[in-house]
């Protein structure tokens, strides 16, 4: 058995559900050694006693990624305690309805770029400077196929993630030459409670440990960009090629995201 300080370390965001703790465990199936981050500890330090992760494989960190001190200090917190990781998963994220008419949905605007832009940034901060000089490293970004095109009342959440796709894309050019990779993943529509109050119809729906395994074989590749599953990118594409007023007239009336507060 590898001892617990020579296997690879993965550092994960938004872990305590969903397409976090479905990496979360890929991962250790594979070996490697958790940094697990989430506001709610206490749940995932639950699920992770649960799975019978032990203390010297498994740390849990609580930080609010919307807050940069909070996500920076777990990252350091990480480094000292754990070491340099291998790979970085900026997963957190959230995704709430919004009309640019309602005053209260500017605020849902920041928090969702400040959860899903400024926090991958500063998720990414504690380790880039060192894994440049230690010359390896991957770091990753999660997206959505939601990027590709802007959905009425997505606005928030297809914005913050159409950035992510050219943020990281600017990091990989950036790292380009240093080891360092920078991988960006664009998940369909996958089962968990971010997607389960959504009122329309959502093709291809994956579970989160479907999405984990793809997702793990992509990163293992160091792929620049995928979208998974790769039915959802061809469709996404095809809509991309749509003209304006053709995409506009096939999403009129189309149901849109609950906003904060809105009923179900």
């Amino acid at each position: 058995m590898t001892p617990a300080n020579a296997a690879p370390l993965v550092f994960i965001t938004g872990a305590s559900s969903g397409i976090g703790q479905a990496l979360a465990a890929r991962f250790a199936r594979a070996g490697y050694r958790l940094a697990l981050v989430a506001r709610r500890t206490a749940d995932l330090q639950a699920w992770a006693d649960a799975q019978g992760y032990e203390a010297d494989r498994c740390r849990v960190y609580g930080a609010d990624v919307a807050q940069t001190d909070s996500i920076v200090a777990a990252g350091q917190a990480c480094l000292t305690g754990q070491g340099l990781p291998d790979v970085v998963i900026a997963n957190a994220g959230i995704s709430v309805g919004m009309d640019t008419g309602e005053r209260d949905d500017l605020d849902v605007l920041s928090r969702t770029f400040a959860t899903n832009n400024v926090g991958m940034a500063a998720t990414f901060h504690p380790f880039v400077r060192a894994m440049r000089a230690r010359g390896s490293g991957t770091l990753v970004g999660i997206a959505s196929v939601a990027a590709i095109r802007g959905l009425p009342g997505h606005g928030a959440y297809c914005g913050s993630k159409a950035a992510v796709v050219s943020y990281c894309e600017s990091l990989r050019g950036e790292l380009r030459g240093s080891g360092v990779a920078v991988v960006t993943l664009l998940p369909g529509y996958v089962d968990t409670p971010l997607t389960r109050e959504n009122r329309y119809p959502m093709p291809f729906l994956m579970t989160p440990e479907a999405f984990a395994e793809r997702a793990f074989r992509a990163i293992a590749e160091r792929v620049s960009y995928r979208v998974i599953p790769w039915q959802m990118g061809v469709l996404a594409k095809l809509l991309r090629l749509l003209p304006n007023a053709w995409f506009d007239r096939a999403l009129q009336g189309r149901p849109r995201k609950h906003r904060a507060g809105e009923g179900r």
